[in-house]
């Protein structure tokens, strides 16, 4: 017999007592690097998942809010009085998303709608100050309406004693009003156009919405505020 097919029969008997390898083959490694490869992206794509989800509820949320701060801002601005229970249901429907309450029982949502006015001497002259007005040359509330859950958040701007028309009484010194109740000046207000040579007769108004945080609510309830504040 030739060297060769010598060397080849030697070579197949010494592979027969080969004990097998205790590796897998690489045929059966396939399904577990897939498994491993789907965990893995899973923890990763899971966290972005949730982020963008959170962002587009965000970012809806927040293209309504400013809506209806600017449609009810404009409404009350030109004399639609909120006091009344049919405009109330119809601030509401502007976005069923916000869930304002007209009753304000309830809801997530809140509208605030002020006027402001600069209390000038004249105005106190009529209410029956012959001398010192307490709020002379203040920016003070005529008005304001409150429209769902009032108990969510306040006004940035003050909270003053209202009727049941959201009025402040116009006060003298016999009773408690704008020219002279400390409830009734306004803070924060950025519009420096209402000062004495408007002569007390321009209105300034503000319309303030807060909403909570919808994004992600059944995960994180009350996260935070939706916020929009207009001024006409």
């Amino acid at each position: 017999m030739s060297t060769e097919v010598d060397c080849q029969l030697r070579q197949a008997s010494y592979c027969e007592h080969i004990s097998p390898s205790p590796f897998p083959s690489r045929k059966s490694q396939r399904g577990s690097a897939m498994v491993e490869f789907t965990l893995c992206m899973g923890l990763l794509w899971l966290p972005l998942f949730l982020g963008a989800t959170q962002f587009g509820f965000n970012l809806i949320q927040s293209i309504q809010v400013t809506q209806v701060c600017r449609d009810s801002g404009h409404l009350y601005a030109y004399g639609i009085n909120f006091s009344q229970s049919s405009n109330k249901y119809l601030l509401a429907s502007f976005s069923p998303m916000l869930n304002i309450d007209p009753t304000g029982a309830g809801g997530s949502s809140v509208v605030i709608l002020s006027t402001v006015q600069y209390v000038s001497q004249s105005q106190c002259t009529a209410g029956g100050y012959s001398s010192t007005c307490p709020n002379i040359n203040q920016l003070v509330f005529t008005n304001q309406q409150v429209i769902g859950n009032s108990s969510l958040h306040a006004s940035l701007f003050g909270a003053p004693v209202t009727n049941s028309y959201g009025n402040v009484a116009a006060g003298s010194p016999n009773s408690s009003g704008y020219l002279n109740a400390a409830s009734a000046l306004v803070s924060n207000y950025p519009n420096i156009s209402l000062s004495s040579s408007t002569g007390g007769q321009q209105y300034g108004y503000i319309a303030e919405v807060y909403s909570q945080d919808l994004g992600l609510k059944w995960l994180y309830p009350g996260s935070g505020w939706v916020s929009s504040v207009s001024y006409f």
